[in-house]
């Protein structure tokens, strides 16, 4: 049985970090997955992250947040640089898509790292062995970009919510939105709820 994922998330969303392990068990689970990462580019540099939502997190999902992130989010946030370059990813080497995007979050929630210049990236690319254009590292959505958010809008409209994260499976032709909420706490899980669906 054929079996997809789609992941709508934005990198820079924290619901979205607390999220990202149900993704990676379920690719486990299921190796043969495809996993299809779509940047909600939702970060502009106008919103911040207040403390009370990271302490909810906390309490409901099985992750952490660094000292090193938690000294930086009342600062804006911005993850339109982040959105350019999985999209780039996405289009050219989507099966690299999941471990860099692990990989971003790693750096933001963890290392504390802003992803808001092309410096910011480097450890990433040169990790990765990334080639990325110049043009993805402007402050400015890529008409990549733009597609995957216009592509989005039209999903959350066949699929009834505009919320994100979310994560949409698709066994065959059936197309399942999994509650991730019940298992933010114990990512493993969701593997059950997969494999009820089959």
């Amino acid at each position: 049985m054929n079996l997809e994922l789609f992941f709508i998330y934005d990198s820079q969303c924290p619901w979205s970090y607390a999220t990202l392990p149900l993704v990676n068990e379920i690719k486990k689970a299921f190796p043969d997955t495809i996993v299809n990462t779509i940047h909600c580019a939702h970060y502009h540099g106008g919103d911040t992250i207040g403390m009370e939502k990271i302490k909810t997190i906390e309490q409901q999902a099985s992750v952490k947040f660094s000292p090193e992130y938690l000294r930086q989010i009342t600062q804006p946030k911005n993850s339109v640089i982040s959105a350019n370059v999985m999209a780039w990813l996405q289009l050219k080497q989507p099966d690299m898509a999941l471990d860099v995007l692990n990989a971003l979050q790693q750096t933001h929630f963890i290392d504390g790292n802003p992803l808001t210049s092309e410096e910011d990236f480097s450890e990433i690319v040169s990790q990765f062995k990334l080639s990325p254009a110049n043009k993805l590292f402007k402050n400015k959505l890529t008409k990549e970009a733009e597609f995957v958010v216009e592509d989005l809008y039209e999903m959350q409209q066949h699929i009834g919510t505009s919320s994100f994260p979310a994560i949409l499976l698709v066994i065959g032709e059936k197309a399942v939105l999994l509650d991730h909420s019940r298992y933010l706490n114990c990512p493993q899980d969701i593997v059950a709820a997969v494999k009820q669906e089959f």
